[in-house]
């Protein structure tokens, strides 16, 4: 099932978005938060009658970085033995269509295209692998965008990746997936029907799997529901500028375009 937040004439709902092809997608309002049980309201739109925003409130999003061998070897640095972890606000979210707003402080601005977690409504504290994968409610796209020069600057990650616009995530949560063996997708251009692909990758490349993300983070910080994991990003990071458009896609979820435009 995929449930969406958006923004409609009569104000901002949660919703389960249904049918097949980019043309004949429509959104089914629900009564209540995602993790509840589903009730339709009867009400429904085509989707591309309403506005589609992030998808999940989230009291924080954590990162995992160089979770691919060759992002890692990339960047210039070696595998982690274990999971290297980071915060992105709950402020840096927005979703798709937002612009990816520049500050002037940075000059070295870069996309990594990543699937993120979901956590579900039981939450997650000290769990195992068993109680990690129970913890999931689904999946949706990400964009962990990274300041690069700062990140290089200063000794932890917090501003590099914690401006305002800095984690993009949509289009909607997808809850039936099997996220082994998925090909994770950027694609950056000026003309969004030309699109430069930067980075291809696949789930299965991943240094530590996802329970083992999920388990490892919940023995450091408790996981609320509507938390969101990013599971790390492949290679081909490369600098995004202002009047470039950012397309991230997931296999089997969807795609999230952002714009990107000089916040100065």
């Amino acid at each position: 099932m995929r449930f969406a937040r958006f923004v409609h004439a009569a104000g901002v709902s949660f919703g389960v978005v249904e049918g097949d092809g980019a043309s004949g997608l429509t959104v089914a309002e629900i009564s209540s938060l995602p993790f509840e049980k589903v009730v339709r309201t009867g009400q429904r739109w085509a989707l591309p009658d309403v506005r589609l925003l992030a998808p999940i409130f989230s009291s924080k999003v954590i990162g995992v970085g160089r979770n691919y061998a060759e992002h890692a070897a990339e960047m210039g640095n070696e595998v982690p033995k274990e999971p290297l972890i980071f915060i992105k606000p709950s402020t840096s979210v927005i979703g798709p269509n937002d612009a990816i707003r520049i500050p002037s402080v940075t000059t070295q601005v870069e996309e990594e295209a990543e699937l993120a977690v979901v956590i579900g409504a039981t939450g997650a504290r000290r769990v195992d692998r068993a109680g990690a994968e129970k913890a999931i409610f689904g999946y949706t796209v990400a964009n962990d965008v990274t300041a690069r020069d700062l990140q290089r600057k200063d000794p932890q990650w917090t501003r590099a990746k914690g401006f305002d616009s800095f984690c993009p995530l949509g289009p909607w949560i997808e809850t039936e997936l099997d996220v082994s063996d998925l090909e994770v997708r950027c694609e950056v251009g000026r003309d969004p029907n030309n699109m430069e692909v930067r980075q291809i990758g696949r789930t299965k490349d991943m240094v530590f799997d996802i329970p083992t993300l999920v388990s490892y983070v919940s023995h450091v910080m408790t996981l609320l529901p509507g938390d969101v994991i990013l599971t790390g990003t492949p290679a081909g990071v490369s600098q995004i500028v202002p009047g470039d458009t950012v397309s991230v896609s997931v296999q089997g979820i969807g795609e999230l375009r952002n714009t990107v435009v000089a916040l100065d």
